[in-house]
């Protein structure tokens, strides 16, 4: 087990989301540990990709995606909290949303959070794994570390993916950028 570095993110988002398939999100909240392995996200990139929030240019409310690298970046779409990591080479802007975990432990306090019974409904998309996880606007410029209480682990684990174009977006650009695990129940679509 090997908790991921600011390093791993200092790279092409796209390259990042794919790597973050089958990692370990872990969460820590008192005494509870949760964790499930991430299964489906979503690359984004600065000015020149019409669906990223950096497409506008620096302002306030998406200022991190131009930070170091390996930190969190929260918005807010549709009353639900978006938990993305700053990713991007040196000069660049972009960021990873993660839109779907495998729950893997503490799925109790998963449901209790999110107030649902079904684990196949549990964080099968990005607004879902933030309620589940207790991932909120708190986390919005901090870095992914165990000081944080959220971190990511490479247990090893290496999925067969696809890949098709984001979800959700009015405009997209030409190239594929969600990947997702193939046939991982916990996938949003």
């Amino acid at each position: 087990m090997v908790i991921l570095k600011k390093d791993f993110f200092k790279r092409n988002p796209k390259l990042v989301a794919i790597e973050l398939l089958g990692k370990i999100l872990v969460r820590k909240i008192d005494e509870k540990v949760l964790e499930g392995m991430i299964v489906e996200t979503e690359a984004y990139f600065g000015q020149e990709d019409p669906a990223s929030r950096a497409y506008y240019g620096k302002k306030n409310y998406n200022k991190e995606m131009w930070e170091e690298p390996g930190k969190i970046f929260i918005y807010n779409v549709h009353n639900n909290w978006m938990f993305n990591i700053v990713a991007h080479e040196n000069g660049k802007v972009g960021a990873v949303l993660i839109r779907a975990v495998h729950p893997l432990k503490g799925i109790e306090e998963m449901m209790r959070n999110r107030g649902v019974g079904d684990i196949r409904n549990l964080t099968n998309g990005p607004g879902k794994l933030a309620r589940a996880f207790k991932i909120g606007k708190s986390f919005n410029g901090k870095f992914l570390s165990p000081q944080t209480s959220i971190y990511i682990e490479d247990r090893g684990i290496k999925l067969t993916f696809k890949s098709s174009h984001r979800i959700g977006v009015r405009k997209d650009l030409k190239e594929k950028l969600r990947f997702f695990v193939v046939n991982d129940e916990f996938v949003s679509r």
